[in-house]
């Protein structure tokens, strides 16, 4: 689903997950024939429970019957982003500076396309990271995926 559809939905998901209490942390749409799949993730300061996860599946699905934005089978499925939180936007990023990211972009820079390194600064939609020594800036438009590497200490 082209990125274009993805921020469509979102614009027309993200109230109804507000509506809940919740925030809208991102969605993802898996084209899969009968099996697709639509993942929203939510997150809020208090966590996520299966409570608040059957909560904002209900409203959403009230949306999307109304809207039907999405045509063919598909399942919805909400959860928590999880400790390996994708990351989707400029300000998740910059929640987390000083944090292990890995990250996979579109196309290489400077010979690297996938490696993990540690968050130093985020500005004006770049961002800058410590890559075995060295300092690495890309723009979040050159990301292709990026999810935090959770820490147990």
């Amino acid at each position: 689903m082209s990125s274009k559809r993805i921020e469509t939905l979102r614009a027309m998901l993200e109230p109804a997950v507000n509506a809940v209490g919740m925030e809208l942390w991102g969605l993802e749409f898996l084209s899969q024939g009968k099996h697709s799949i639509l993942r929203l993730y939510i997150d809020s300061e208090a966590g996520v429970t299966i409570d608040n996860c059957e909560a904002v599946s209900h409203q959403v699905s009230g949306v999307l019957d109304v809207e039907d934005p999405i045509s063919g089978e598909y399942n919805l499925e909400v959860s928590s982003p999880g400790m390996d939180r994708p990351l989707y936007t400029f300000d998740q990023f910059a929640r987390y500076p000083g944090e292990l990211i890995k990250v996979r972009l579109q196309m290489a820079v400077n010979g690297k396309r996938k490696f993990t390194g540690r968050l130093l600064q985020a500005e004006q939609d770049q961002l800058t990271f410590e890559v075995d020594g060295e300092q690495l800036t890309v723009s979040t438009n050159q990301i292709d995926k990026a999810n935090l590497v959770p820490n147990f200490d």
